[in-house]
């Protein structure tokens, strides 16, 4: 007979994660490995930062990268790629981001189909987002999901426009700049 496993807390769970160097993804009271990246998909991260940095400096919104945790319920912590959050609250935090309007996963072969499918089911959960951005290093797509008037999602796939458009921070960055350093697959 199987023993039931103790399921965390919130609170457990951030006592726990706060005395290890891992990160980890916390979703109903389990506990998920994040594994190390590859090298393009911290190219893209860093160009995503150093891009969008430069065009939001001096606006109320900032961007975050990897290392920040997004509370998507009472039950689930997230650690997106990156985010942007214009959240007053958000940008007093030191710890843990509740209203980002933006996220963006940057994809690799072990991660696609969780990031696609389950990843942005819970995402979808934070009233604050407004667009959720797919960018795959390997072939270059770059794909949007953007919330519509009615709550649903409209799908947009700039995979073959020059610039990534990301309208709910009245932005965009020129595809090369965000895979530049990034060899393209052969």
């Amino acid at each position: 007979m199987a023993v039931p496993q103790h399921k965390l807390s919130l609170a457990e769970f951030l006592e726990w994660e706060n005395a290890h160097s891992d990160r980890h993804e916390f979703h109903r009271g389990e506990v998920f490995a994040m594994v190390g990246g590859r090298r393009s998909h911290g190219r893209v991260v860093a160009n995503l930062v150093r891009h969008l940095g430069n065009v939001l400096d001096g606006s109320p919104c900032q961007i975050f990268s990897e290392s920040m945790k997004v509370q998507v319920a009472d039950d689930t912590l997230l650690y997106p790629d990156v985010f942007v959050t214009c959240d007053k609250a958000d940008l007093a935090t030191e710890m843990i981001f509740r209203a980002p309007a933006l996220v963006i996963e940057v994809l690799s072969p072990s991660t696609q189909a969780y990031d696609r499918s389950q990843k942005f089911a819970l995402y979808r959960r934070i009233p604050a987002l407004r667009e959720y951005v797919l960018l795959d290093p390997d072939t270059r797509r770059a794909e949007a999901f953007r919330r519509t008037a009615d709550g649903g999602w409209t799908f947009h796939d700039m995979s073959e426009d020059a610039v990534l458009s990301l309208p709910v921070i009245e932005a965009g960055v020129p595809l090369a700049d965000v895979f530049q350093g990034v060899d393209a697959s052969p």
